[in-house]
């Protein structure tokens, strides 16, 4: 017994004659014709007495056109519930921010967002990608926003946008009077990591062609997680760094922040749902709310090549240890 077949019937309840009833299910009459009769051969039970003129319902089969009815109208109800869900605008969204993205992107948008959406409560966690997926898969989060792809069968990714890397120079670096980056031999040894940050690192390492990362000058080992304390330890001439473009946006003195030539090295940036987030219509504002106030600059179309993280050798061997 199916939804489809209920309906027939209702239908030739209503038209009591086949060919009328078959244009209103936009169906042909042999069809519908075929269905009715599948449906009374399950059943046992003849539902319309074919013999008379106009066609009308045997006892029992005006019972289960009645019942048929009420069945129709509470898989209409279902479909009106799952319609407003998605589209409500209201209620409690938790949200997971990678935290090399967090504290830029966060003020940009959320301010819109509050406008957009006044009736949603937002709860913003800050974490690193293993534990977003982790809380997302468990419906700890709702929703995360951060690098893709994941490689994870089980959640949704919804680009947003693509984000380039740039280079960070001290001023003592031999490009530092260079329009562009180029990645030299002797700067890898000094790449700038942040720990635990096992997806960034793993695009860092890309970029740069390493597989794992070098040693930072011999007299010391840091154990840092902020990309503002890597601008930092360059500016004190103890490396060099590559971070995403977004964090350079209120960078006052910006000479020594130095782009890479085309195709720019970019992170794609998603939001990340389970399998079954049904709230559509929120990230779509969510969507328009970060699309308007990104920089122009991210907006504009540029050659790129995306750099992935979840296949990268030290990112598998990074996490295999937990």
């Amino acid at each position: 017994m199916t939804i489809q077949q209920l309906k027939y019937i209702v239908a030739l309840d209503e038209e009591r004659h086949f060919a009328r009833a078959a244009d209103v299910c936009m169906v042909s009459q042999p069809g519908l014709t075929i269905q009715l009769k599948n449906l009374e051969e399950e059943i046992g039970i003849k539902i319309f007495d074919r013999n008379k003129v106009p066609l009308t319902p045997t006892e029992l089969g005006k019972e289960i056109i009645n019942r048929a009815r009420k069945i129709l109208r509470e898989t209409n109800e279902i479909r009106d519930f799952v319609v407003n869900e998605k589209n409500m605008l209201e209620g409690e969204l938790k949200i997971g921010v990678i935290s090399t993205l967090s504290p830029y992107l966060i003020p940009l948008f959320i301010k819109t967002m509050k406008e957009v959406t006044p009736k949603v409560h937002f709860i913003i966690k800050e974490a690193n990608t293993g534990q977003l997926m982790h809380d997302v898969e468990t419906g700890a989060l709702d929703v995360a926003i951060m690098a893709t792809p994941t490689g994870n069968k089980n959640l949704m990714e919804h680009p947003i946008f693509k984000e380039p890397f740039v280079a960070y120079l001290n001023k003592e670096h031999p490009m530092a009077s260079e329009d562009f980056y180029e990645i030299q031999p002797g700067d890898k040894p000094f790449l700038l990591l942040l720990q635990n940050e096992y997806c960034y690192n793993a695009q860092l390492l890309d970029i740069c062609g390493l597989k794992t990362p070098g040693k930072i000058k011999e007299q010391f080992s840091y154990d840092i997680s902020s990309i503002e304390t890597l601008k930092n330890l360059v500016r004190a001439e103890l490396g060099f760094a590559i971070i995403p473009q977004l964090s350079i946006l209120n960078e006052k003195e910006n000479t020594l922040f130095k782009p890479f030539k085309d195709p720019k090295p970019v992170r794609e940036i998603s939001f990340v749902v389970s399998d079954t987030f049904s709230k559509k219509l929120l990230l779509e504002k969510m969507n328009e709310a970060i699309w308007s106030c990104l920089p122009e600059a991210l907006k504009a179309n540029f050659s790129y090549k995306k750099i992935r993280w979840n296949d990268s050798p030290y990112f598998v061997d990074a996490v295999s240890k937990f």
